[in-house]
């Protein structure tokens, strides 16, 4: 049996892998969930799952919390202590990491320093501290199990391969809703349109993510760290039914993928029982109802989120950190209808064009670049224009 710690178990990943769990009860169990604040479902999964240990962001939404459940044995925690503390408990055998954006950066970090292997969702770990989370996680023998369907896809064609044969690695992606947009249409679109994903069911952040392809950068980034390759080396590629979840060029010319159907649980489950597979109810591909599988190029000209990734990549260091929270903070000024769609990358820019680069930063470092990154855009946001 696995004992589990999930960070961010309210959001889409944290449900999917609860739903998981639930159906393979005699295999995991569930340690500590954990949450930012949403208390009422929190103390749900509290009273499904009776996991030892829960922990909301704030003391005033744990204390909401151990109200709702007054005689309930879990042991209720809050903050960055409580995140740790459950990160690195004895008895947890695999993280999953799910919390959205880098207050999970230093969690995953401690887990790794107690021995935990991680199942990785949170892009943000690596994105921004890639160079710190990858030899920790070889100096202390640990497991990164990517969780995203496309890291996922990677990591299974590699099983049994070598890395040092890799010519090329096949990020797909649908495209989002406005994979053929212009400027001009995308100028006048709306958050609403914008969250409509067309096969995705993801949480908000992710999936303007999507629309503006800064995830498919954020993956690259990714990849490069998961999979030790350079950035040249990852390709980009449109898949619109999302049948194929990435692919794996080798030197000999062979090309290796993974299919399935749009199912989030497929990448969890596999990073739960890894090395093993294990059965999983749902819907399987009918190949004789799948007329064909067709490929795009990305519209980078109009959705500038991968070059935009790819050139703070490039220049390394804590620029991945500025552009990364520049991405979060525009999503959220967009969210709450303050800013226009195609802004985001007017303000990812602009923190970039004013950062000063520090090559090899620390979580002190990367820590405080992403909060200079949000008080500069949160003084001069209102000036950005395109």
């Amino acid at each position: 049996m696995k004992r589990v710690t999930i960070l961010g178990a309210t959001g889409s990943i944290g449900t999917q892998t609860l739903d998981v769990i639930s159906q393979n009860p005699d295999d995991f169990e569930v340690v500590a969930l954990t949450a930012s604040e949403s208390v009422e479902k929190m103390a749900e999964l509290i009273q499904r799952f009776c996991p030892s240990y829960a922990v909301m962001k704030n003391e005033e939404k744990a204390e909401e919390l151990r109200k709702l459940l007054p005689n309930h044995s879990c042991e209720i925690l809050y903050g960055m202590d409580g995140f740790v503390a459950v990160s690195t408990l004895p008895n947890v055998d695999v993280v999953v990491a799910a919390m959205v954006g880098m207050i999970g950066l230093r969690p995953v970090m401690e887990a790794i320093r107690a021995g935990k292997d991680i199942a990785l969702a949170n892009k943000e770990t690596l994105v921004t501290a890639g160079h710190i989370i990858m030899p920790l996680a070889k100096e202390y023998g640990v497991s990164i199990l990517p969780v995203d369907s496309e890291h996922s896809a990677i990591f299974q064609c590699l099983n049994g391969e070598k890395k040092s044969q890799i010519e090329t690695l096949f990020l797909t992606a649908s495209g989002g809703p406005f994979r053929h947009g212009t400027k001009e249409e995308l100028e006048k679109v709306t958050v609403e349109q914008a969250l409509m994903h067309p096969n995705w069911s993801m949480g908000a952040k992710i999936t303007i993510d999507s629309a503006t392809m800064i995830n498919k950068g954020l993956e690259m980034i990714e990849a490069k760290w998961l999979f030790d390759v350079d950035i040249d080396k990852i390709h980009v590629l449109v898949q619109p039914k999302s049948v194929i979840h990435s692919m794996v060029g080798f030197v000999d010319g062979a090309v290796m993928a993974q299919l399935g159907t749009p199912d989030m649980r497929l990448p969890i489950q596999y990073a739960l029982y890894y090395p093993e597979r294990n059965y999983l109810g749902g819907e399987r591909l009918n190949f004789e109802a799948l007329a064909d599988i067709q490929f795009e190029k990305p519209n980078t000209d109009v959705l500038r989120g991968i070059p935009i990734a790819v050139g703070a990549s490039r220049i390394g260091g804590s620029m991945l950190t500025a552009m990364n929270a520049a991405n979060e903070y525009a999503v959220a000024r967009f969210l709450k209808k303050d800013i226009a769609f195609l802004q985001i990358y007017d303000m990812i820019e602009y923190a970039m064009s004013k950062h000063q680069v520090i090559k090899h930063p620390d979580l002190s470092q990367i820590l405080e670049t992403e909060r200079e990154t949000y008080e500069r855009l949160n003084k001069d946001w209102r000036n950005v224009s395109r």
